[in-house]
């Protein structure tokens, strides 16, 4: 019975010694923990400070504002690890910190077979960040969305689009499938559809309407108004009319099928062209009473024979 209290109150007697230890060497390490506090608190503003300073005055230069934003994000990071292994050192830890240097390679390894998709979709935002055929601003589309480019980072390219939804598409399925990018290009093509009657003159109509978009859209050197006649219609000789605008975006493209549409229009009016819209006859079986079923003749046969 002595010896069990014995081996208790010298366990507990242990116990408070190495807690004692420990608070002493929190204690002595204080002013370390509150010097590396602060050069993390110090190198977070540094950080941040130069992100803004990278972005505006060093990048400056640089037309495309992704690869801006990218570079200055990378900044950003640098100087915070720079900061972090400081404190380290600050704290004495550099054990702690040839640990975390050995074991950087085979956490990498593990982490990367983890992270693929984030790992490619990174590499494909550095991609795209130096690729000048995607911009800020630009109007695309890709996967069947179509919207203004509104941001590139490192996993994600923002698109809003014209109802002012957001689609966020992966920077790998990004760069790995074909996208149109409508702002490309200052000059865009534009074409209209229509119909005459089967009793007009065709090159009337051709010459009317190629004068009308020619005086209304300005055509620049190699260019110029495109008439074809496509098909015989139902009820009509179709044809389509292309011309150019300046267009980077997609609303010019609509106001300017909008305006010849009603050019057309109003000058097939003017010169009396007919545009013709199909005609359809309903048949309500007026004659339906006319018609008699072939089975019925054998019973009439069959009566008269009865009556005989």
């Amino acid at each position: 019975m002595t010896q069990e209290k014995f081996s208790v109150e010298s366990s507990i007697t242990n116990l408070w010694d190495k807690l004692d230890g420990w608070l002493d060497t929190i204690i002595l390490k204080l002013p370390n923990v509150a010097v590396a506090i602060l050069v993390l608190v110090v190198f977070y503003f540094i950080a941040k400070g130069l992100k803004k300073l990278s972005h505006k005055v060093l990048f400056r230069k640089m037309s495309d504002e992704s690869i801006k934003q990218v570079l200055s994000k990378l900044v950003y990071a640098i100087v915070l690890l720079i900061g972090f292994f400081i404190a380290l050192g600050v704290m004495q830890l550099d054990k702690v910190l040839t640990s975390v240097l050995a074991g950087a390679g085979v956490m990498g390894l593990a982490i990367g077979f983890a992270l693929q998709g984030t790992l490619s979709n990174t590499v494909s935002g550095f991609m795209l960040s130096f690729q000048p055929k995607v911009r800020i601003g630009d109007f695309i589309e890709a996967q069947g969305k179509k919207g203004y480019v509104e941001e590139i980072d490192l996993r994600t390219v923002t698109i809003r689009q014209p109802d002012n939804d957001y689609v966020m598409i992966p920077n790998k399925i990004f760069v790995e499938n074909p996208f149109t990018n409508y702002s490309w290009t200052e000059r865009s093509r534009v074409s209209v559809s229509c119909g005459v009657g089967y009793e007009d003159d065709l090159q009337k109509v051709e010459d009317l309407v190629v004068k009308l978009l020619s005086e209304n859209f300005e055509q620049d050197e190699g260019e110029g108004v495109e008439f074809f006649y496509t098909e015989f219609g139902d009820s009509s000789i179709n044809f389509i009319t292309r011309f150019w605008i300046h267009s980077e975006k997609p609303k010019p493209k609509l106001e300017a099928q909008h305006k010849a549409i009603k050019l057309i229009r109003k000058g097939f009016d003017e010169a009396g062209v007919n545009i013709p819209f199909p005609i359809r006859t309903l048949d309500f079986g007026k004659n339906k009473l006319r018609m008699e079923p072939q089975d019925e003749a054998p019973k009439k046969n069959d009566s008269k024979t009865n009556r005989e």
